[in-house]
């Protein structure tokens, strides 16, 4: 399973897709179960350079029966500022946040290295 994610231009916060815009939050990310499908919307998504940043798929996992991404690093960026538990999208709480939170899997997401490698 595969979330795509960037980083919105106009202030650097890390979004994700949602059948077709960019979305704050996690939770509302669109899951891609087809490798095909994700790598077309990925390409989609690097087409909007005037919204995004590096556009890149992420891997997923299950967490506490919710989804979260697999990597420490994206887990981070989706909870925003790791400066303080109550900045960011951690403060604003939920069962997304604590799924979130809890995920274990330090794997890195072969998206960031497959973006990685390109550069």
């Amino acid at each position: 399973m595969k979330a795509l994610t960037a980083n919105r231009l106009a202030d650097g916060e890390a979004v994700f897709w949602n059948q077709g815009q960019w979305v704050p939050r996690f939770k509302d990310a669109q899951l891609f179960e087809d490798a095909a499908v994700a790598e077309t919307t990925e390409g989609e998504a690097k087409s909007q350079q005037t919204v995004v940043v590096d556009p890149y798929l992420i891997d997923v996992i299950q967490s506490e029966g919710l989804w979260a991404p697999l990597s420490f690093r994206e887990r981070i960026r989706a909870l925003g500022p790791s400066n303080h538990p109550q900045h960011g999208k951690q403060a604003l709480g939920g069962d997304d946040i604590a799924a979130l939170q809890h995920a274990h899997g330090a794997a890195r997401s072969t998206g960031r290295v497959n973006l990685i490698k390109r550069k």
